[in-house]
């Protein structure tokens, strides 16, 4: 099987709650996302989608991601996109990092890895646990009140996992209004419900330190990404008693080796498209494995095939390793195409269906920006 068309298309994602708040005040409306479709030899096609988080979350932007396809979509033609280490080398010869631009091109690999042997992604990532996958939900920033009660909405939908947004500047609240936030968001705690306190990078150790101190006594949580560089994180890892999590600083495969070389963090985000797609990604969870470190399996954002992707890589993940999964279905109000992976009972379980599962819709994304 070789790579005979690689077609490059564009799709705005609009947010289905109006605007996101992240930390530092950063606001997005809607994400810009990047599709390929791989066409083989055969007929078969693999299809893959980027969504970086907008141009201020990590050193990633849709534009950016779109360039780099188009940078390394010549080099991989002719190329067998089941032997996907060998496509990720290619891709690094090509290009030098980007892994956004590299994720959707991965994703379209495994994909049409799966149809060609018909199985589901899960079975050839090393098979999937059988058991259903906690849902996380994505709780932006707001008044302490707003956010308690978007948590409840999810709860009332059957999610098991709640990632609460923190981060306010000393001009809107601060420590204080971070606080009070964590402590409405988890004021109606239920067992076995899972919390994520999410900055994004958005704390210094005496922001995060201030914050914690003012917390009511008891509040089961785990710290997601304080803060935005490495000196930062494990200056506070030191004098904090909650578990931190790692999220941005986690991107390549040496960031997770040296995460658990330095006991930075008990845990990671697991986000496919940062790590650079799926081949990336099972490097993470194996060595998370092998650390005794969870993970909570994401994408920074995006529309059916991410969240395909995500749920076949979370459904290899051991039941006691793994925390949550996002569904980014419910981020976003256009989906680029059909998937039967449902929540019920407080999770999701990806269909046994061959590759990614997904149908794509190309009604929606229209004619390819670009073709090879």
């Amino acid at each position: 099987m070789k790579i005979s068309k690689i077609e490059l298309f564009g799709l705005h994602l609009p947010y289905a709650g109006g605007t996101y708040e992240l930390s530092g005040g950063r606001t997005y409306t809607g994400f810009d996302s990047v599709v390929v479709c791989l066409t083989s030899d055969t007929g078969l096609e693999g299809w893959g989608e980027s969504t970086p988080f907008g141009p201020n979350y990590i050193a990633a932007h849709a534009r950016g991601a779109r360039a780099g396809v188009e940078e390394i979509a010549p080099c991989l033609i002719g190329r067998d996109p089941r032997e996907v280490d060998r496509i990720n080398d290619a891709m690094d010869e090509a290009l030098t990092g980007h892994n956004h631009a590299k994720s959707a091109i991965d994703l379209a690999c495994w994909d049409l890895f799966g149809k060609s042997v018909d199985l589901p992604v899960y079975t050839l990532l090393g098979g999937t646990t059988g058991h259903r996958l906690p849902v996380v939900s994505s709780i932006y920033a707001g008044t302490p009140d707003d956010m308690r009660a978007r948590v409840a909405e999810h709860r009332a939908l059957g999610y098991m996992g709640h990632s609460i947004k923190i981060g306010a500047l000393d001009r809107d609240g601060g420590p204080a209004l971070d606080a009070e936030r964590i402590a409405a968001s988890l004021a109606d705690r239920k067992p076995g419900e899972y919390f994520i306190v999410d900055a994004n990078g958005g704390l210094l150790p005496e922001t995060a330190l201030r914050m914690l101190r003012m917390l009511p006594e008891g509040l089961d949580f785990v710290l997601e990404a304080p803060c935005a560089t490495w000196r930062g994180t494990m200056s506070l890892r030191q004098r904090c008693a909650v578990p931190i999590i790692i999220d941005e600083l986690a991107q390549q495969d040496g960031d997770i080796a040296a995460i658990v070389a330095g006991d930075v963090a008990d845990g990671i985000g697991l986000k496919i498209s940062k790590a650079g797609g799926l081949t990336h990604a099972r490097r993470h969870r194996d060595i998370c494995r092998a650390a005794d470190m969870t993970v909570s399996v994401q994408c920074t954002v995006g529309s059916t095939l991410c969240a395909a992707s995500i749920f076949h890589l979370g459904a290899t993940v051991p039941e006691n390793l793994l925390r949550c999964v996002l569904d980014p279905r419910d981020m976003v109000t256009i989906q680029t195409g059909a998937f039967d992976a449902p929540i019920r009972d407080g999770g999701v379980i990806p269909p046994a269906a061959p590759g990614l599962g997904v149908k794509i819709d190309r009604d929606l994304l229209g004619p390819p920006t670009n073709v090879w």
